[in-house]
């Protein structure tokens, strides 16, 4: 018999296979992406009907056959189910999800990306902030960890530390009061929203959802990550279709 694996992890999506199984794909610390078939969990009372539900956080006992996992067991933590009391909210995850699998590699590990979403996650539950802002800090930080994003501390036409104005994604990053002129596609920036920025790429994830911003500085994060996931996610997420469509 196959040796049991033990993983820490998040189920960021799950599918019907047959008549009474589903396929899960989950996002792990110690192996990243991975997919697997839960036998039985379509059949009511299945111990392992929950546990394939996305969103479920836990523990994930699998064994690994020929060529594929199986989920035996699990111990979730956490199943997230108020993320399923305001259809936003939910598309908001789901589009959180979605992004998670579009980065995450198998065999490759998900610590970080793991950590990130359980973050984002409850930071939607917590009323006194903005889920707008959530996405956005999000966003970046997916971003930061994936290792390609815009440079948000110096200018990237003169090289200038200060004085930042504006964000120019075809010069892919921040632009200074002497360049920003000169630049087409440059979008003028507050210093409230270059610093917000700055402190998405350099702080700790468990530091990022703890802050408010003005409307102002939340409009410019908008405008600022529309034009960096339209040039760094060469795919258009089908829950951030029905998202947009919401807000």
């Amino acid at each position: 018999m196959a040796d049991q694996i033990k993983v820490m992890g998040m189920v960021i999506s799950s599918a019907p296979i047959g008549e009474h199984d589903k396929r899960i794909v989950l996002l792990t610390k110690e192996k990243g992406k991975i997919s697997a078939f839960a036998r039985g969990a379509r059949r009511p009372g299945n111990h392992l009907m929950a546990a394939s539900e996305s969103f479920a956080f836990g523990s994930f006992y699998l064994i690994y056959g020929r060529d594929s996992y199986t989920l035996v067991n699990a111990e979730i933590s956490n199943y997230f189910r108020e993320l399923a009391g305001d259809i936003t909210m939910t598309y908001t995850a789901c589009y959180f999800l979605e992004l998670a699998g579009y980065y995450a590699v198998e065999n490759q590990n998900g610590a970080e990306m793991l950590n990130l979403i359980y973050a984002a996650f409850k930071a939607l539950l917590n009323p006194s902030l903005d889920n707008r802002l959530v996405r956005y800090v999000y966003e970046l930080k997916m971003l930061v960890i994936n290792g390609e994003y815009p440079d948000f501390f110096v200018c990237r036409v003169c090289g200038a530390k200060d004085n930042a104005a504006g964000f120019s994604i075809s010069h892919n990053g921040i632009v200074c009061d002497g360049c920003i002129r000169n630049i087409a596609d440059a979008i003028t920036l507050c210093g409230g929203t270059v610093y917000t920025l700055q402190y998405i790429v350099y702080s700790e994830i468990g530091r990022l959802f703890t802050f408010r911003v003005s409307d102002e500085v939340l409009e410019e994060l908008r405008m600022v990550m529309a034009r960096c996931m339209n040039t760094y996610v060469d795919r258009r997420m089908n829950s951030l279709e029905i998202l947009d469509a919401l807000i």
